[in-house]
Protein backbone atom coordinates (compact mmCIF):
# COMPACT_ATOMS: atom_id res chain seq x y z
CA UNK A 1 0.00 0.00 0.00
CA UNK A 2 1.50 3.41 -0.89
CA UNK A 3 0.86 6.59 0.94
CA UNK A 4 0.99 9.73 -0.40
CA UNK A 5 3.51 12.47 1.83
CA UNK A 6 1.78 15.62 2.56
CA UNK A 7 3.51 18.58 1.02
CA UNK A 8 6.43 19.71 3.43
CA UNK A 9 7.48 16.13 4.99
CA UNK A 10 10.67 15.55 4.73
CA UNK A 11 12.43 12.20 4.45
CA UNK A 12 14.83 11.37 7.43
CA UNK A 13 16.75 7.70 6.43
CA UNK A 14 18.37 6.36 10.07
CA UNK A 15 21.19 3.98 9.71
CA UNK A 16 21.87 0.79 11.89
CA UNK A 17 21.03 -3.24 12.07
CA UNK A 18 17.42 -2.37 10.87
CA UNK A 19 17.35 0.56 8.72
CA UNK A 20 14.42 2.50 9.56
CA UNK A 21 12.63 5.43 7.88
CA UNK A 22 11.57 9.08 9.78
CA UNK A 23 8.79 10.74 8.20
CA UNK A 24 8.80 14.90 9.66
CA UNK A 25 6.30 17.45 8.98
CA UNK A 26 7.22 20.86 8.63
CA UNK A 27 4.78 23.54 7.96
CA UNK A 28 5.47 26.36 5.78
CA UNK A 29 7.63 29.16 6.44
CA UNK A 30 6.62 32.24 8.94
CA UNK A 31 5.41 35.01 6.87
CA UNK A 32 7.73 37.97 6.09
CA UNK A 33 6.65 40.53 8.26
CA UNK A 34 5.77 43.65 6.83
CA UNK A 35 8.02 46.95 7.66
CA UNK A 36 6.69 49.40 9.84
CA UNK A 37 5.67 52.59 8.36
CA UNK A 38 8.08 54.49 9.53
CA UNK A 39 10.56 52.08 7.99
CA UNK A 40 9.12 52.45 4.37
CA UNK A 41 8.89 56.00 4.80
CA UNK A 42 12.88 56.02 5.73
CA UNK A 43 13.40 53.80 2.44
CA UNK A 44 11.69 55.79 0.19
CA UNK A 45 13.55 59.18 1.29
CA UNK A 46 16.66 56.71 1.12
CA UNK A 47 15.67 55.25 -2.54
CA UNK A 48 15.41 59.25 -4.34
CA UNK A 49 18.54 60.22 -2.83
CA UNK A 50 17.41 62.69 0.06
CA UNK A 51 20.03 64.00 2.57
CA UNK A 52 20.21 62.92 6.01
CA UNK A 53 18.62 65.81 7.23
CA UNK A 54 15.58 65.79 5.02
CA UNK A 55 15.10 61.94 6.02
CA UNK A 56 15.15 62.93 9.56
CA UNK A 57 12.61 65.70 9.19
CA UNK A 58 10.21 63.95 6.72
CA UNK A 59 10.42 60.83 9.98
CA UNK A 60 9.70 62.91 12.85
CA UNK A 61 7.23 64.96 10.63
CA UNK A 62 5.40 61.86 10.31
CA UNK A 63 5.43 60.55 14.00
CA UNK A 64 4.66 64.10 15.14
CA UNK A 65 1.31 63.54 12.32
CA UNK A 66 0.24 60.51 14.24
CA UNK A 67 0.78 61.12 17.45
CA UNK A 68 -1.66 64.40 17.16
CA UNK A 69 -4.10 62.28 15.85
CA UNK A 70 -3.85 59.59 18.73
CA UNK A 71 -1.58 57.13 16.97
CA UNK A 72 -4.31 56.30 13.88
CA UNK A 73 -2.86 55.31 11.29
CA UNK A 74 -2.72 57.65 8.14
CA UNK A 75 -4.43 55.23 5.84
CA UNK A 76 -7.42 56.18 8.23
CA UNK A 77 -6.75 59.58 7.40
CA UNK A 78 -6.96 62.05 4.59
CA UNK A 79 -7.07 66.05 3.61
CA UNK A 80 -9.10 66.96 6.66
CA UNK A 81 -6.84 65.54 9.23
CA UNK A 82 -3.65 66.81 7.63
CA UNK A 83 -5.36 70.19 7.41
CA UNK A 84 -5.81 70.64 11.15
CA UNK A 85 -2.78 69.23 12.09
CA UNK A 86 -0.93 72.14 9.81
CA UNK A 87 -3.38 74.91 11.23
CA UNK A 88 -2.58 73.75 14.52
CA UNK A 89 1.18 74.28 14.14
CA UNK A 90 0.20 77.95 13.08
CA UNK A 91 -2.39 78.69 15.50
CA UNK A 92 -1.30 77.24 18.62
CA UNK A 93 2.09 76.16 17.59
CA UNK A 94 3.17 79.96 15.95
CA UNK A 95 5.67 78.00 13.92
CA UNK A 96 7.25 80.05 11.31
CA UNK A 97 6.00 79.42 7.30
CA UNK A 98 9.04 77.39 6.51
CA UNK A 99 8.45 75.18 9.26
CA UNK A 100 4.92 75.08 8.30
CA UNK A 101 6.05 74.47 4.82
CA UNK A 102 8.03 71.43 6.11
CA UNK A 103 5.10 69.87 7.35
CA UNK A 104 3.19 69.74 4.57
CA UNK A 105 6.07 68.91 2.01
CA UNK A 106 6.90 65.76 4.35
CA UNK A 107 3.02 64.67 4.70
CA UNK A 108 2.57 65.06 1.18
CA UNK A 109 5.43 62.71 1.36
CA UNK A 110 4.32 60.55 3.32
CA UNK A 111 0.84 60.11 1.25
CA UNK A 112 1.85 60.28 -2.30
CA UNK A 113 5.25 58.29 -2.35
CA UNK A 114 4.69 55.99 0.84
CA UNK A 115 1.14 55.25 0.79
CA UNK A 116 0.49 55.98 -3.16
CA UNK A 117 -2.25 58.25 -2.18
CA UNK A 118 -3.35 62.00 -3.25
CA UNK A 119 -3.95 64.33 -0.74
CA UNK A 120 -7.23 66.74 -1.88
CA UNK A 121 -6.34 70.48 -2.26
CA UNK A 122 -6.07 72.11 1.31
CA UNK A 123 -7.91 75.24 1.45
CA UNK A 124 -9.04 75.07 5.00
CA UNK A 125 -5.45 75.88 6.55
CA UNK A 126 -4.52 78.04 8.34
CA UNK A 127 -0.75 79.81 7.47
CA UNK A 128 1.53 80.80 8.90
CA UNK A 129 2.87 84.31 8.84
CA UNK A 130 6.28 85.31 6.99
CA UNK A 131 8.60 87.80 8.50
CA UNK A 132 10.03 89.52 6.42
CA UNK A 133 13.57 89.85 7.15
CA UNK A 134 16.56 91.64 4.65
CA UNK A 135 19.23 89.44 3.89
CA UNK A 136 23.05 90.55 4.97
CA UNK A 137 25.23 90.72 2.40
CA UNK A 138 29.13 91.20 3.40
CA UNK A 139 31.50 93.06 1.31
CA UNK A 140 34.59 91.86 -0.43
CA UNK A 141 37.22 93.60 1.95
CA UNK A 142 34.76 92.52 4.93
CA UNK A 143 34.86 88.49 3.37
CA UNK A 144 38.62 89.13 3.63
CA UNK A 145 38.63 89.86 6.76
CA UNK A 146 36.78 87.05 8.26
CA UNK A 147 38.71 84.62 6.38
CA UNK A 148 42.23 85.89 7.52
CA UNK A 149 41.02 85.72 10.66
CA UNK A 150 40.70 81.67 10.39
CA UNK A 151 43.06 78.66 10.33
CA UNK A 152 43.41 75.17 9.11
CA UNK A 153 40.11 73.05 8.24
CA UNK A 154 37.86 76.33 9.25
CA UNK A 155 39.94 78.50 6.59
CA UNK A 156 39.31 76.07 4.35
CA UNK A 157 35.71 75.20 4.30
CA UNK A 158 35.36 79.66 4.67
CA UNK A 159 36.75 79.54 1.60
CA UNK A 160 34.80 76.54 -0.44
CA UNK A 161 31.84 78.04 1.02
CA UNK A 162 32.80 81.60 -0.30
CA UNK A 163 34.52 80.88 -3.89
CA UNK A 164 32.31 77.49 -5.15
CA UNK A 165 28.78 78.01 -3.04
CA UNK A 166 28.51 74.75 -1.31
CA UNK A 167 26.48 74.64 1.51
CA UNK A 168 27.87 73.96 5.05
CA UNK A 169 27.01 70.03 5.08
CA UNK A 170 28.30 69.57 1.85
CA UNK A 171 31.71 71.34 2.80
CA UNK A 172 31.84 69.97 6.26
CA UNK A 173 31.19 66.25 4.91
CA UNK A 174 32.13 65.89 1.13
CA UNK A 175 31.75 62.91 -0.64
CA UNK A 176 33.87 59.78 -0.83
CA UNK A 177 35.04 60.51 -4.12
CA UNK A 178 36.57 63.82 -2.98
CA UNK A 179 39.09 62.10 -0.60
CA UNK A 180 42.50 60.93 -2.12
CA UNK A 181 45.54 59.31 -0.24
CA UNK A 182 48.18 61.10 -2.44
CA UNK A 183 50.79 62.16 0.10
CA UNK A 184 51.85 65.05 -2.16
CA UNK A 185 48.55 66.08 -2.34
CA UNK A 186 47.96 66.02 2.02
CA UNK A 187 50.77 68.48 2.40
CA UNK A 188 49.65 71.43 0.37
CA UNK A 189 48.31 74.32 1.74
CA UNK A 190 44.53 74.51 2.03
CA UNK A 191 44.25 77.85 -0.75
CA UNK A 192 46.19 75.13 -3.03
CA UNK A 193 43.43 72.62 -2.62
CA UNK A 194 41.13 74.30 -3.23
CA UNK A 195 42.71 75.39 -6.92
CA UNK A 196 44.04 71.95 -7.60
CA UNK A 197 40.24 70.84 -7.26
CA UNK A 198 38.95 73.49 -9.78
CA UNK A 199 35.46 74.10 -7.84
CA UNK A 200 33.79 76.85 -9.35
CA UNK A 201 35.49 80.19 -10.90
CA UNK A 202 36.90 81.18 -7.41
CA UNK A 203 40.58 82.06 -7.95
CA UNK A 204 42.58 82.35 -4.06
CA UNK A 205 44.27 86.17 -3.61
CA UNK A 206 47.99 85.16 -2.68
CA UNK A 207 47.11 87.24 0.22
CA UNK A 208 44.62 84.68 1.78
CA UNK A 209 47.47 81.80 1.24
CA UNK A 210 49.34 81.66 4.64
CA UNK A 211 52.90 81.54 5.02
Amino acid sequence: MVRSRPPGTVLYFVEGTAARTLAVCEGPPPPVPRPRLLDRVRAAVRTRHYSRRTEKAYIAWTRRYILFHGKRHPLEMGGPEVAKFLTSLAVEGQVAASTQNQALSALLFLYREVLEQDLPWLDDVVRAKRTVRLPVVLTRDEVRAVIRQLRGTQRLIAILLYGSGLRLLEAARPPASAYRTSTSRATRSPCARVRAKRIGPFRCPPSWCPS
